[in-house]
């Protein structure tokens, strides 16, 4: 390149423009040899790793070079020569320091990704170690939650528990002893047979509350005895005995049925049974399990089922202390709160990761800004490394302030200078 322009010049001058360009004419070898490692590579990976390293770095010391070798054919006309190569001094040692930093951010960077990572992979742990735990304890919080909301102290919330289960497993046993029959019923009437994962199910809501039922009118059955009131006394004798039938009739006279050929077995065909000794066995036997279930659980729990379907708390006796409601969370303000601090978190988090990745290469920039402006006003522009992203920012704006600045414009008379404005020529 400098050949081909000491070949534009006369003969003449050629001795005396090649001696004014030594200077220059090593930076294009030197500047090669910089640029040479990132362009080498195995890979496409491989060089854009190499590149995004040295790259920056190389053309921050191009730059230097340039406008350093550029900068020593000012000096024989620029004034503080002394304060001048000092500053260029320091904008060299601010540009080593860009260069390390530039390099270290690479770590910084590597270091934050990894944090996140396990931060990430912590906070999945967390999440499903919560959620289990949440799982297990879910039905005992809701049991102790219903325990202080429905059963007070004092209230046999034990046999109210014993009696949903006794009804449970009515129901169960009695949903397979109904279920063929009700299938060919539902046969002859609509002419398909209904499915069976929709049918017990159904069966299976049915008679539990039929059985809860019977509880029910068993304790509004006793409570007017109690109170001798002769019109409920006789209405729930009507209830409970429709319920006794339909029961005895549907479901323990299948029971009795099943246990007919073991009677005619042991008897040696002598004992039949026939349809009033079926049905009375059967009433026999409904009285029995519900005598038994009523006197063991039923009279206890049957009360506080019913305050729990009605939603009303069993009173008490003055004397004793009622538990207080537990406190309930806020519906909306806690997710709410933990949605703005989850979003100031990330803010901040894309905050520094836009700081780690493009500070350094800000400072690279800044430093080639620095060199080129160091040849005009003899001092950088910039006051580096940059510590933030405000201190960059901050930065731009002063340099903004100082070029709008208007110099003073000298009215006495002298000699002016490059800095005072020169006089219009008329034409």
């Amino acid at each position: 390149m400098f050949d081909a322009i000491v070949e534009l010049v006369p003969a003449e001058w050629r001795a005396t423009v090649t001696v004014l360009l030594s200077p220059l004419r090593w930076i294009p070898e030197l500047q090669a040899t910089l640029l040479r490692p990132s362009m080498i590579g195995d890979s496409v990976a491989g060089i854009v790793l190499v590149s995004a390293t040295l790259l920056l770095p190389a053309l921050l010391v191009i730059v230097g070079l340039w406008c350093t070798m550029l900068s020593l054919y000012t000096l024989p006309f620029r004034s503080g020569r002394g304060s001048y190569i000092t500053a260029l001094l320091l904008a060299w040692w601010d540009a080593g320091r860009c260069i390390w930093l530039f390099w270290m951010g690479f770590v910084r960077v590597g270091v934050a990704l990894v944090g996140w990572v396990i931060g990430v992979l912590r906070f999945t742990w967390l999440f499903f170690k919560n959620l289990i735990v949440g799982m297990v304890r879910s039905p005992f919080s809701l049991l102790d939650w219903s325990t202080r909301r429905y059963f007070q102290p004092g209230v046999p919330w034990v046999a109210f528990l014993v009696l949903l289960l006794w009804t449970g497993v009515e129901a169960t046993i009695f949903t397979f002893t109904l279920n063929p029959t009700l299938v060919e019923v539902f046969a002859g009437l609509t002419g398909f047979e209904p499915n069976p994962r929709v049918m017990v199910p159904l069966l299976w809501v049915f008679l539990f509350m039929l059985v809860a039922g019977s509880f029910a009118c068993m304790q509004v059955l006793a409570s007017a005895v109690r109170q001798k009131k002769v019109g409920d006394i006789v209405q729930m004798v009507i209830v409970e005995s429709a319920v006794m039938f339909f029961e005895v009739i549907f479901l323990y006279r299948e029971m009795i049925d099943a246990i007919t050929p073991w009677i005619a077995q042991q008897t040696g065909g002598e004992v039949r049974l026939g349809l009033a000794a079926t049905l009375a066995l059967a009433s026999f036997g409904w009285m029995g399990v519900r005598g038994m279930s009523w006197f063991l659980f039923g009279r206890f729990g049957t009360p506080a089922l019913l305050a729990v379907i009605a939603r009303q708390t069993i009173t008490h006796d003055a004397t004793t202390p009622a538990v207080p409601p537990p406190i309930q969370p806020a519906m909306w303000k806690a997710p709410v709160e933990a949605l703005k601090a989850e979003t100031a978190w990330f803010h901040a988090e894309a905050k520094r990761m836009l700081e780690l990745l493009s500070l350094p290469v800000l400072q690279l920039l800044a430093g080639a800004v620095n060199f080129a402006v160091m040849i005009v006003q003899s001092h950088g522009v910039f006051s580096l490394p940059f510590k933030t992203l405000d201190d960059m920012l901050a930065a731009t704006h002063l340099v903004r302030a100082h070029t709008h600045v208007e110099r003073p414009v000298r009215r006495a008379g002298g000699v002016p200078t490059p800095r005072d404005p020169m006089p219009g020529v008329a034409s």
